[in-house]
């Protein structure tokens, strides 16, 4: 048997330009164009920037009796009621209408939905892919599919590497310097690589759970779809899809941060399971949030991920404040951890004045800041790998902990083989380098998954405690502005230091 090397790298930079500009035109899958955007680079939210619908928030945790038949009295209709928090969106009532259920006394506030826009890479997008060792003669077990090469032969069978023991060993592990940054490595090599007990709730674009780093660790049954207009981009492009599937690329890089198989890149674990919730579109805009929390809660998620938020004035949507307290003090009271992240937009949370940052804003979130080198490079070495990155919203009373989520140099995960923004994705194995918050928070999620598994679930105030316990203490001694309790520490957290 011989083993050979084929052409090893291949960066495309340019192909990804585009996931960056105000509006982005690719290519769907039936080679017609499928345009996205516009979409703005700033999480400040407008009054006009918002769903359409319309936040309906009562006094009490209940819905009224008689409730729905009310608004269709007035022409409109109940999109979704949220009874655990007291809360509805409805859509299609005229401002009279509007006004005529403010009047009712079990009503507290009647308001716009806000659209959550998903945060963007705060640096234009690499892709790499590599040609993978193959052999002529293929060893038993490790056939993972067939390539072609550049020849008239027959498809070779690729050699992935068996590494979900061993998630150091995948292709790309020496980009990953992010995972090295926190120990996770040292974690690994002695034997914490997570476990399938353990639910990982990823609100954001979808997953692509067909990708090889995924495979085997999203939980189709539990996982559901809120956006329609994707389900039927789905449908038309992807029919043999389940409506999870990530059109974008966003959710998939946060999923295989979280967990990976280990053969393209590695992930914080290798064995974690995942429930898809899409609650952002292709577009990059985020609603149906709260039915979002709601599903992964009530469907056994033991940590939830929501690497998304904006920047609102409080006094605008009082409504919206309330019903987020509501929902993330709901979701500690049912024993789930919440992560999220921080923003990109470079807020001083201490002194925001009436400004509200989803989501960092409420009790019992684990807001994440990001870190990441001031250097741009591939492979090493990396200049002042734990620097607060420029971009990343801080304040003491806001930030939980830091989390790579890279600066000058990427945090590399999967890509989407379904995505629409990066077409090139679907014709292989490629890895991607983002940065942004939206990077650092899923590795926080990705480590209480590894502690959980060690010290069990149903405890989120023991879990944060672990996880700031084992924090390497950055910057100012205690409690930072930009690192909080610190940066994450996975070979501390399990005892190995």
């Amino acid at each position: 048997m011989r083993r050979f090397l084929l052409p090893a790298l291949l960066v495309v930079a340019a192909s990804v330009a585009g996931a960056c500009a105000d509006r982005e035109t690719v290519v769907a899958p039936d080679g017609g164009d499928f345009v996205l955007g516009p979409a703005s680079s700033s999480q400040a939210l407008t009054s006009a920037e918002t769903t359409g619908n319309h936040l309906v928030v009562f006094s009490e945790l209940a819905i009224p009796a008689g409730f729905s038949a009310t608004v269709e009295g007035f022409g409109g209709r109940v999109v979704s009621e949220h009874a655990v928090v007291g809360a509805a969106l409805v859509t299609g009532l005229a401002d009279g209408a509007l006004a005529a259920l403010g009047l009712d006394p079990a009503v507290r506030f009647v308001e716009p939905e806000p659209l959550i826009q998903l945060p963007r890479s705060q640096a234009e997008p690499e892709l790499a892919t590599l040609d993978p060792v193959v052999e002529e003669e293929p060893t038993p077990g490790k056939s993972r599919g067939n390539v072609k090469k550049n020849t008239t032969e027959e498809p070779t069978t690729v050699v992935f590497p068996e590494s979900p023991n061993n998630p150091a060993g995948a292709y790309f592990f020496g980009r990953q310097w992010h995972l090295r940054a926190i120990g996770a490595d040292v974690a690994w090599a002695a034997g914490y690589t997570g476990s399938e007990d353990i639910t990982v709730a990823i609100l954001d674009t979808g997953i692509d759970y067909r990708n090889p780093d995924l495979a085997g660790h999203v939980d189709l049954a539990r996982s559901i779809s809120l956006r329609p207009e994707d389900d039927a981009l789905v449908a038309a492009y992807f029919p043999d899809r389940h409506p999870i599937t990530d059109l974008h690329y966003h959710g998939t890089h946060v999923a295989a941060t979280v967990v990976s198989n280990g053969w393209i890149g590695a992930g914080v674990t290798s064995r974690t399971t995942l429930m898809g919730v899409k609650v952002c579109s292709v577009y990059g805009g985020c609603t149906r949030i709260f039915q979002g929390i709601e599903h992964a809660v009530e469907n056994g998620a033991d940590i939830i991920n929501m690497s998304l938020g904006g920047a609102f004035n409080k006094s605008d949507y009082p409504g919206y404040v309330s019903v987020i307290n509501r929902y993330i003090n709901y979701t500690h009271e049912r024993g789930v951890l919440l992560v999220v992240s921080a923003g990109n937009s470079g807020f001083d949370l201490d002194h925001d004045g009436d400004g509200y940052k989803t989501y960092c804003s409420a009790p019992h979130a684990v807001c994440v800041s990001a870190t990441g080198p001031t250097n741009y490079t591939t492979v090493g070495p990396w200049a002042n790998i734990d620097a607060p990155a420029g971009y990343t919203n801080y304040g003491r009373s806001a930030i939980t902990v830091a989390a790579p989520g890279g600066y000058g140099s990427y945090v590399y995960a999967a890509c989407s083989q379904t995505s629409l923004a990066i077409p090139i994705c679907r014709t292989g194995n490629y890895i991607l380098g983002l940065t942004g918050t939206s990077m650092a928070a899923p590795h926080v999620a990705g480590l209480a998954a590894m502690i959980m598994a060690e010290a069990g679930t149903g405890d989120p105030g023991a879990t944060v405690n672990a996880l700031t316990g084992s924090s390497d203490d950055l910057g100012e001694p205690g409690t930072d502005p930009y690192y909080g309790k610190g940066r994450i520490n996975a070979a501390r957290a399990m005892g190995l230091m």
